[in-house]
């Protein structure tokens, strides 16, 4: 099926989210201030990003801490586990120090199960919404500052234990939210009414 464009009617259903109009937004492809494949890839992140963030920037505390059941992670935990892997990846790529960016929270975020579910909640949409863009900035200024060459760069001693190259290790950011912004999806489809 192609794809013509976004509505609230199209294959993705009435609760999809559309992103606002941004002409930039719907333009996949090279970006101004970038290389070519760094720019590529920001779109791709750009586009992602505001998906989810239509997704959620609208919940209370109450949806965001929503448990459907008891092995389900709530609104909140995911949005905070998508800047917890944004911010792996930046320590992975980048070759900051875990200690002076990796706290206790994001620790905590890093693994969703029991812990996660019991001690992130009780934060409003501000604060994650704060987290997603704050990252999320800090990425597109290291980017600008990379080019095609460092993406095609490969990590020997990355933690998946084989070589992998910055260009995968951005991109399942990139996969990692999609997922994730599925799950959110289906969360709020099950919210009490």
């Amino acid at each position: 099926m192609a794809l013509t464009g976004f509505t609230a009617s199209s294959s993705f259903g009435a609760n999809a989210a559309t992103p606002t109009q941004d002409t930039d937004l719907f333009m996949v492809g090279p970006k101004s201030g970038f290389t070519p494949e760094v720019g590529t890839l920001v779109s791709m992140m750009n586009w992602t990003r505001k998906i989810t963030t239509e997704y959620v920037k609208n919940l209370d505390m109450q949806a965001l801490d929503y448990l459907f059941d008891q092995k389900a992670n709530s609104i909140g935990t995911l949005i905070l586990h998508l800047v917890t892997q944004e911010k792996e990846c930046q320590i992975q790529t980048f070759k900051w120090d875990r200690k002076a960016v990796f706290n206790e929270t994001y620790r905590l975020a890093s693994k969703l199960g029991d812990d996660t579910r019991q001690k992130i909640k009780g934060k409003k949409i501000e604060f994650y919404l704060n987290e997603l863009t704050t990252v999320r900035k800090k990425t597109i200024e290291e980017l600008k500052n990379r080019d095609d060459q460092w993406l095609m760069k490969v990590d020997h001693d990355h933690p998946w234990g084989t070589p992998v190259n910055h260009y995968c290790q951005w991109f399942h950011v990139l996969e990692h939210e999609c997922q994730h912004a599925g799950q959110i999806s289906l969360i709020k489809n099950r919210l009490p009414s």
